[in-house]
């Protein structure tokens, strides 16, 4: 074991697989010469070149439509955003060609493509660079959805996705996360897509999350630990397909779930979620539903205000206590 960060848990994915499979291939803007815009990408193109590592014009619509094409006569591309907020100008080839052409060729062509880069609010960086994304990618059939929250996780996950997934995977880092440091093991190791983690154990009371929204998940499972209340916290990992069954077991034990995201309300993955939990879990619960979510509405740049709109400890450890009934 080694302690590494999170961005170079994803780089050693991204070369252990380039070295296994020659078809493999990274490309995006500075991803190259500049050793990638979050130093995701260091030291790679020395090692692979520049036909396997490739910078591009800033063109998301162009070089995706590369990228997926590529996809489809054999190639196995990693495309970088430099954030998914500007991969909205390629949704035309994710969600009309990428995810749709196993359907329209009667499982003729598959697209084996990786689409990776962070999603969601990194501080203030105004509205138009502060969307999480995954339920939106979430609610398109033919695509995977993965959001770890640690390098560990990221590393499996990544390497699992390049080399085995046939189907588009939407791969969802988070910014202020790339510097963030864990024990990573020195053999090679995979994680299945669709499977979701307990992070820690509990009896009370169910918290489930993902990506950097984990973090907040176990700061108040610890912070409710000092009041004898026992949280079982479940990190997601991957949203499409979902590992609802993880939770509603989860829910069996504790008979209460939490659930904290970065998305905005309506239409989230705590909906999806929550449908599922009540659909086949009701008997379980002694309390309503609930969750935390981003507030309603763009992300601004005051710090003050990204601090009201994000979920918190405190929130989440108040909304335990609610669905615990010890708010008076």
């Amino acid at each position: 074991m080694r302690q590494i960060a999170f961005r170079e848990a994803l780089r050693e994915a991204l070369s252990e697989e380039m070295r296994r499979d020659d078809r493999v291939f990274l490309m995006g803007e500075e991803v190259a010469e500049y050793n990638g815009a979050y130093k995701v990408s260091q030291g790679m193109l020395d090692e692979f070149g520049p036909k396997r590592v490739i910078d591009t014009p800033i063109s998301e619509l162009g070089f995706t439509a590369i990228g997926v094409g590529a996809a489809q006569n054999g190639l196995r591309p990693v495309l970088e955003f430099m954030t998914w907020n500007f991969a909205n100008l390629a949704l035309d080839q994710i969600l009309n060609t990428a995810s749709k052409m196993l359907a329209m060729s009667g499982g003729q062509i598959s697209c084996p493509i990786v689409f990776r880069g962070p999603s969601g609010s990194a501080g203030q960086l105004g509205a138009q660079h502060s969307t999480a994304y995954e339920s939106y990618y979430a609610n398109i059939p033919g695509l995977k959805v993965v959001s770890p929250s640690n390098g560990y996780d990221a590393k499996g996950l990544l390497k699992q996705a390049i080399r085995y997934e046939e189907d588009p995977v939407i791969f969802m880092e988070s910014e202020v996360m790339y510097g963030d440091k864990m024990e990573i093991p020195e053999e090679e190791y995979y994680i299945e897509l669709g499977k979701a983690a307990v992070k820690k154990e509990g009896k009370d009371v169910t918290i489930v999350s993902y990506n950097k929204m984990v973090k907040v998940a176990l700061g108040a499972a610890a912070e409710l630990e000092k009041e004898q209340i026992s949280a079982e916290v479940i990190d997601l990992r991957t949203i499409r397909p979902l590992d609802w069954k993880t939770i509603l077991l989860s829910v069996m034990k504790t008979n209460r779930l939490v659930i904290v995201e970065e998305q905005w309300p309506f239409a989230s993955i705590s909906s999806e979620i929550a449908y599922n939990i009540q659909k086949e879990g009701f008997d379980y619960l002694d309390a309503p539903i609930r969750r935390i979510t981003s507030a309603d509405a763009p992300l601004h740049y005051a710090a003050n205000l990204v601090a009201a709109a994000m979920p918190s400890v405190e929130r989440t450890v108040k909304l335990v206590k609610e669905v615990m009934y010890l708010n008076k």
